[in-house]
């Protein structure tokens, strides 16, 4: 199966990547004048869910495919790119809220040399508008003089200077992503992961075209449970003191789910590392060497915390996500729009909503939610934007 099969309803960029995998072929065996199709920079942007990392994934596959760039997923190019153990592919996945100078520049120092395989040694930053400035800067030094036989993928929400900065954007190619429809995003559920019809029919619907999202709802009853408990709170809105109940509980769930997911991999971490620093050894030198390694798990302990917050971030704002489509099921159902809703299980509620507010308020309703994910983007306190938020709601 095509590398390239899981980057749903994205035909016309499979078929440039297509095209860019194949000259790159073309030019390991020594045709330079395929070079129109393959640059050495490449940004992937779109929103959320639309496979900004599955599609540089895939073209890094297809970069190291071994039948001449077509990207087959059976060779064994294709399966160790695919699988994060090829040699020659990179991955930069921010654990916290930014990535720093010095991870980038490990990696501008891997790019300089040579692929070990013959082929293509491939970038890829997920991401990438967590760059700290100074990252950015590093990254654009390599990619004004780009090592032959390197390049660069990198993943954005889009184009916009707050996101990647112009300097880097103007030396790449840029692969525009859309939202992919729900029924796409069903058939590969039904595809790829076996999940019954109607379930992934709901789920593509209120995951709202991203497909991770699509498939944890499918086989997550706690998803479903934290997702419910979302979509329930524009009834409980019913006073101050409920407004700020509601945000309470919504900043709890985001926390106690990020809080859940990391700690297994936090005590394993830090086990690992004790491990590796002489923790349990005997002698003088395995206690020296523990003395000396409290900066080491202070660091740890630094980037577990930083992970954390962006965790809890991530979480919250799903959770909005998931606000934001019923205000958008109310609205499009006030106004009789010719689309379908969003949350088929709460249709009930919304169409209620529809009966009780004008379309101006549920707008205004609409933009709350969307202006509270804005403001913890641009670091405001999550209670503090919460709260404003739910204010907001209620009174319309």
């Amino acid at each position: 199966m095509s590398v390239f099969a899981d980057l749903v309803g994205q035909d016309e960029a499979v078929e440039t990547l297509s095209r860019a995998a194949a000259a790159a072929a073309r030019i390991v065996n020594g045709d330079l004048s395929a070079t129109a199709a393959m640059t050495h920079a490449w940004i992937f942007t779109g929103p959320p869910g639309s496979g900004r990392s599955v599609a540089a994934r895939a073209l890094a596959a297809a970069l190291e495919c071994e039948r001449d760039g077509i990207g087959c997923g059976e060779c064994h190019g294709c399966r160790t790119a695919l699988g994060g153990t090829h040699a020659d592919v990179r991955f930069v996945v921010p654990e916290g809220l930014s990535i720093g100078v010095g991870e980038m520049r490990a990696l501008v120092l891997r790019a300089g040399s040579a692929p070990s395989g013959g082929r293509w040694q491939a970038m890829v930053i997920e991401d990438a508008d967590r760059l700290t400035e100074a990252a950015g800067n590093a990254l654009l030094k390599a990619i004004e003089e780009p090592p032959p036989r390197t390049v660069f993928l990198l993943c954005t929400p889009s184009t916009h200077p707050d996101d990647i900065s112009v300097t880097i954007r103007s030396r790449c190619r840029v692969v525009a992503l859309r939202q992919p429809p729900a029924e796409a995003v069903a058939e590969v559920l039904v595809r790829r992961d076996g999940i019954a019809p109607a379930t992934a029919a709901w789920a593509a619907a209120a995951a709202q075209g991203h497909v991770g999202r699509a498939k944890r709802l499918a086989n997550d009853s706690d998803a479903r449970a934290r997702r419910d408990a979302v979509l329930a709170v524009p009834r409980r809105l019913t006073g101050v003191g409920a407004c700020f109940d509601a945000a309470s509980a919504l900043i709890e769930a985001a926390e106690a789910e990020a809080g859940a997911a990391a700690i297994d991999s936090n005590g394993a971490e830090r086990s690992a590392l004790e491990q590796a620093l002489g923790a349990g050894g005997t002698g003088k030198g395995a206690a020296g060497a523990m003395r000396g390694a409290a900066g080491q798990l202070k660091e740890l302990e630094k980037r577990q915390k930083s992970r954390l917050t962006r965790a809890q971030r991530d979480a919250l704002d799903r959770a909005l996500v998931d606000l934001a489509g019923f205000y958008r099921d109310v609205l499009i159902t006030s106004l009789r729009a010719p689309v379908a809703v969003v949350h088929t299980d709460t249709a009930v509620q919304s169409a209620a909503a529809a009966e009780k507010w004008t379309p101006e308020s549920t707008l205004r309703r609409l933009e709350a939610v969307l202006a509270c994910r804005e403001a913890i983007d641009l670091n405001v306190k999550p209670k503090i934007a919460v709260e404003a938020m739910m204010l907001s709601l209620w009174r319309g």
